[in-house]
C-alpha cells in the first residue's frame, strides 16, 4: 500500500508506526466509542491500512515499531488469520465495524481495552505477552478456544453479550494461560466457557454478574487453576460448572449469590480444590453438588447450606468454622440422594481431627437415626429400641439408668410381696435385691431365681423383668461392638 492511497488520519498512524508513537484521535475524557458509528473520515481507519502496517510496514533504524492507536473508527475487516506479527498490538477506545479476525495467529501483545467490537475471532491465537480486554464491550461472541498466552488475560470491567447466538459468548475452552486471568466486574449474558483450560496463576472473578438463566452460566469442566480462583461478591444466574476441575489453592464464593431454581447452582463433583469457601452468601437457589470432589478445607457456614446438597463420597480433611454438631447434622438431612453413610462418617472423622469426641459421637447417633428410617418395619422396632435403651451404644449411661430404675421397682416390689419358695426347706434367706438382679442380668446367678416362684401379678412382673434384661444385654453389646470397630 503506498501513502498516497492514505487519507489524513490513516497517514497520521503510517508515519507514527515505525517509531512506535501512539496516535489519540479522542476530542475529551467522554469520547464513547459506543458511538463510533457516526464519527468522521477526520477519525475513520480503514482495517486494511492496519493490516498493511502490522505485516509489512515501514520501519525506523534504532526505534521499535508499534500499532498504538486510540479513539478511531475502525472499517471493514482486521484480518490477521494466520499472521505472526512481531509489533504489539494496541487498539483502545476504538469502534470497529466488524469483528477482529485473529485465528490461529501468533502476536506480540493485544490490548483492545475500552473499545466497542461486534465480537473476536481469535481461535487458536498465540500471544507472547498479555491480552487486555479492559473495560471492552463485545457486541458478540469473543472466541479465544485453544488460545496460547504467555501473560495475563485481562477482562477487568468488559461486557460480552450477543443477543441470539446459540453459542457461548465467551471461550476459553481449552486455552493456556501462563499467567492470570482477571476479570473483576466482568458481565456477560450468555455462557462463559472454560472447558479445559488452564491458567497457571490465578483467576478472578469477583463481583461479576453473569446472566443464562435455565442454563450454564459459568461452565468449566476439567478448569485448571494453579493459584487461587476468586469469585467472591458475584452473581450468578445460571449453573456454575466446576466438575473434575482443580483448584490448587482456594476456590472462594463468599458473599456470592448463585441461582439455578430446581437444579444444581454448584456443580464441582471429581473436582479436587485446596479450599472451598462458602461464607456469608445469600441462601443458594438450587442444590449443591460435591459427589467425589476431594477437598483439603471446607469452610462452610451452615447458615450458606441450601435446601439440597449432593454429598455422595465426598473427602475433606478440614470443616470450618467449627460448630455444634447440631448445627451441621441439617446438611446431611438434606442429602438428595437420602441416606448416604459416607457423608456421616466425613463429618465424624472431620470432629475427631480437633478432638470433639462429643460432636463426633452426636453425628453417629444421627446416621443410627437416618439409616433406621430406610429399614423393614421389624428392623425400625428393634432400632427403636436400641436408641431408647442405649443410644445405639454411643450413651451406654442410659444402660446403667435403665438398670437401676428396674432393679429399684423389682427390689421394692418384691420386698412387700415375698414369692413363694418352691423347696420350703431348702430354700436360701429371700432378698429382693438380688432377686431382682438374677432377673435382670441374664449372665449373673445368686440363686434366687431358681429357688423362688412369684405368681400372679409378680410372676408378670418377673417376666417383663426377664425379658428387659435380655434386650438391655443384647443392644449394650451390639452397641459396644459398634463403637469398638469404628476407627
Amino acid at each position: 500500500m503506498e501513502i498516497n492511497d492514505l487519507t489524513a488520519a490513516e497517514e497520521r498512524v503510517w508515519r507514527a508506526f515505525p517509531r512506535g508513537e501512539s496516535v489519540d484521535f479522542r476530542e475529551g475524557p467522554d469520547d464513547d466509542p459506543a458511538e463510533g458509528g457516526g464519527w468522521g473520515a477526520e477519525r475513520t481507519v480503514r482495517a486494511e491500512v492496519l493490516r498493511a502496517l502490522l505485516l509489512d510496514g515501514p520501519r525506523q533504524d534504532g526505534e521499535i515499531a508499534s500499532l498504538s492507536l486510540a479513539g478511531a473508527r475502525i472499517t471493514g475487516l482486521l484480518d490477521l488469520q494466520y499472521a505472526t506479527v512481531d509489533h504489539p498490538v494496541r487498539l483502545r477506545h476504538c469502534h470497529f465495524d466488524e469483528a477482529p479476525r485473529c485465528y490461529a495467529a501468533r502476536l506480540r501483545e493485544l490490548n483492545l481495552s475500552e473499545s466497542v467490537l461486534p465480537g473476536l475471532i481469535a481461535h487458536a491465537v498465540h500471544v507472547d505477552g498479555v491480552v487486555r480486554m479492559t473495560r471492552t464491550r463485545c457486541l458478540g461472541t469473543v472466541r479465544l478456544s485453544g488460545a496460547r498466552i504467555t501473560g495475563s488475560l485481562y477482562l477487568e470491567g468488559a461486557r460480552v453479550t450477543a443477543p441470539g447466538a446459540n453459542d457461548p459468548v465467551l471461550q476459553l475452552n481449552q486455552a493456556v494461560l501462563g499467567a492470570d486471568l482477571r476479570a473483576p466486574g466482568l458481565r456477560a449474558q450468555g455462557q462463559i466457557r472454560l472447558n479445559g483450560a488452564t491458567v497457571a496463576g490465578s483467576c478472578v472473578l469477583n463481583e461479576t454478574r453473569l446472566s443464562h438463566p435455565g442454563h450454564a452460566a459459568l461452565d468449566a469442566e476439567t478448569f485448571s487453576v494453579g493459584g487461587d480462583m476468586l469469585v467472591r461478591n458475584a452473581e450468578v444466574h445460571g449453573w456454575l460448572g466446576l466438575r473434575g476441575a482443580r483448584v490448587a489453592g482456594r476456590l472462594d464464593l463468599s458473599y456470592t449469590l448463585l441461582s439455578y431454581p430446581g437444579g444444581s447452582a454448584l456443580r464441582a463433583a471429581s473436582s479436587t480444590i485446596g479450599e472451598l469457601w462458602l461464607r456469608k452468601s445469600p441462601p443458594m437457589e438450587g442444590a449443591l453438588n460435591l459427589r467425589r470432589a476431594q477437598l483439603d478445607v471446607l469452610f462452610l457456614e451452615p447458615e450458606s447450606v441450601p435446601g439440597e446438597v449432593l454429598l455422595g463420597e465426598l473427602t475433606y480433611t478440614s470443616l470450618v468454622p467449627h460448630e455444634p454438631a447440631e448445627r451441621r447434622l441439617p446438611m446431611l438431612a438434606r442429602e438428595r440422594d437420602g441416606h448416604v453413610p459416607h457423608a456421616y462418617e466425613q463429618l465424624t472423622a472431620a470432629y475427631r481431627r480437633v478432638g470433639d469426641d462429643h460432636a463426633a459421637r452426636l453425628v453417629q447417633l444421627a446416621k443410627q437415626r437416618r439409616h433406621r428410617r430406610t429399614l423393614p418395619w421389624y428392623g425400625r422396632v428393634w432400632g427403636l429400641v436400641q436408641d431408647v435403651t442405649v443410644g445405639y451404644g454411643f450413651r451406654p449411661l442410659r444402660a446403667a439408668g435403665w438398670l437401676l430404675s428396674l432393679l429399684a421397682v423389682g427390689s421394692a416390689a418384691f420386698a412387700l410381696h415375698h414369692p413363694q419358695p418352691l423347696k420350703a426347706g431348702e430354700a436360701p434367706p429371700f432378698h429382693p435385691v438380688f432377686y431382682t438382679l438374677d432377673l435382670l442380668l441374664p449372665v449373673i446367678s445368686f440363686g434366687q431365681d431358681s429357688a423362688f416362684a412369684p405368681h400372679g401379678g409378680y410372676q408378670v412382673l418377673a417376666y417383663v423383668l426377664v425379658l428387659t434384661g435380655w434386650i438391655l444385654a443384647t443392644t449394650v453389646i451390639a452397641g459396644v461392638t459398634r463403637t469398638v470397630s469404628r476407627p
